[in-house]
């Protein structure tokens, strides 16, 4: 069987839906067809989640794409600047 992709949002509705406790864990673990172990390590990254958010800390995974993404940028116009140099330095002298 192959492995399922779970998007942020259905596992965060599968997470709160266990810790509302209207349903026991094992059904909701059946319904959605995981392992209570899946669910565990769902719900203890949700929380860990929260506790850096309300900490005022922002979450990492987003500032890295947006960190790569600057350094590209930088990385990209610094080749632009350093091939420029180069032609100037091969231009014969008038």
């Amino acid at each position: 069987m192959p492995q399922r992709k779970w998007t942020a949002e259905q596992k965060m509705a599968i997470v709160m839906e266990g810790l509302r406790g209207h349903t026991k864990l094992a059904e909701i673990c059946r319904q959605h067809g995981i392992s209570q172990n899946q669910y565990y390590l769902w719900r203890d990254q949700f929380l860990e989640g929260a506790k850096v958010r309300l900490a005022g800390n922002k979450p990492a995974p987003g500032s890295d794409q947006a960190k790569i993404k600057e350094l590209e940028r930088i990385i990209g116009r610094q080749t632009i600047t350093i091939e420029i140099l180069k032609k100037i330095q091969d231009l014969p002298e008038t």
